[in-house]
């Protein structure tokens, strides 16, 4: 590759990190700054876990401006908060308007100590999930970056060539990979945070383990796995529609749930109140019913 090529190549990145640094901002709280994404003109999203027990939260803006904050409420599956920043006016980000692809160009922009621009180059080394984040929850995507990051950069932003947004970075590595809640899950989670003050996901209120079927249980062309029943919450949706210890769960909502990963990412797709289907195999005899889907509790 020539020079001018390169210079190409960095001037590029350079712009791609000019664009997008002017949604970036630094959330200042009693332990190490975090950074933001700028949501709205005066919404901030960012991680959660560094909000979860200070107070008097305030945002330094790219020009140095401190403004108090609001914690609107946060998303417990993905650990991100939406602050509520009055004045701020910022340039609000914007989602990738290409999926994110293994291989792609990743850059992490965050906000130093200083409140200056700090930003890595790494790529898109994994997209993959679901990934358990607690007790009940998930994420049913994410993504992981080879572009380093310390722990300021949390709540930052993964940007692509372009200066759009491919994510919002955690303070989480697997294997040495950051980890990075994708664009659009983020810009959902944010959405649902500042209409309701938090994000609802499903619940049917069921354990369950994967077994492997036998050929006379899943027939012709059927899958070769799903999920067994092995516990029933009391008073819970499952209960009400009459989910017993060791039925054998082969579809939700026209999903085949083959693990309890499986189940967990179509109920966060799930809206409690809505009615889904659920195929089950009760001994060897199929049956169909409908199931009233809850809101999954705050814990």
């Amino acid at each position: 590759m020539s020079s001018n090529h390169l210079y190409e190549l960095s001037d590029g990145l350079a712009d791609a990190v000019d664009t997008i640094a002017a949604s970036v901002v630094q959330v200042q709280v009693r332990r190490q700054p975090v950074s933001g994404v700028a949501f709205g003109p005066d919404a901030v999203l960012t991680t959660g876990r560094a909000l979860a027990r200070d107070r008097g939260v305030r945002v330094k803006t790219p020009d140095g401006r401190v403004i108090d904050a609001e914690v609107k409420g946060w998303d417990p599956a993905t650990h991100l908060a939406v602050l509520s920043v009055p004045g701020l006016s910022a340039t609000p980000a914007v989602v990738a308007s290409r999926q994110a692809r293994v291989g792609h160009v990743a850059i992490a922009v965050g906000r130093s100590w200083s409140n200056a621009v700090t930003a890595t180059v790494g790529n898109v080394a994994i997209i993959g999930g679901p990934l358990p984040t607690g007790p009940g929850r998930s994420i049913e995507r994410i993504i992981r970056t080879t572009a380093p990051m310390h722990g300021g950069f949390a709540g930052g932003a993964l940007a692509d060539a372009a200066g759009q947004v491919i994510g919002i970075a955690t303070a989480a590595e697997i294997r040495g990979l950051g980890v990075v809640i994708p664009g659009d899950i983020a810009w959902k989670a944010a959405g649902e945070v500042l209409e309701h003050g938090q994000v609802s996901r499903g619940f049917l209120g069921l354990a369950g383990q994967t077994v492997r079927l036998s050929t006379r249980q899943r027939g012709e062309g059927g899958p070769e796995t799903a999920l067994l029943v092995v516990g029933v919450v009391p008073d819970s949706p499952a209960e009400a529609a009459g989910f017993l210890v060791g039925d054998v769960l082969l579809a939700f909502d026209g999903v085949t749930i083959d693990s309890p990963e499986r189940l967990l990412e179509t109920l966060a797709r799930s809206r409690a109140g809505a009615t889904a289907m659920a195929r089950v195999l009760r001994g060897s005899t199929p049956s169909e019913f409908s199931v009233v889907v809850g809101e999954r509790p705050a814990r």
